[in-house]
């Protein structure tokens, strides 16, 4: 499948934001998001929320962004991931690594 300009969806760029509730405090879940979402590509940020949950933006290719997604709903083994909320947003050009934000 294309894009309509030759370029096939899998190569397709995606930015989401993600709000992971659960458990997901006082685990390691935004050190070990960092590290998984670097080991996938990606960029973007991880941060706590003052609500107790997680907030991130991960950027990268369609398969890339879904298996980090996979990973958000497990988070690191402390964690307890009770849900996510997923929202597309709009892909950041100039965007470069993947950080930890206070």
């Amino acid at each position: 499948m294309t894009d309509g300009q030759g370029a096939s969806s899998s190569n397709a760029i995606r930015r989401v934001r993600v709000r992971v509730s659960g458990r997901v405090q006082g685990v390691a879940y935004r050190a070990s998001a960092c590290m998984a979402a670097r080991a996938h590509g990606l960029v973007g940020w991880v941060r706590n929320l003052p609500d107790g949950s997680v907030e991130l933006e991960a950027q990268g290719s369609e398969p890339q962004v879904a298996l980090f997604l996979v990973w958000c709903h497990r988070g690191p083994p402390s964690a307890k991931v009770s849900g996510l909320d997923l929202a597309g947003v709009a892909v950041e050009v100039d965007a470069v690594g993947f950080e930890i934000r206070r």
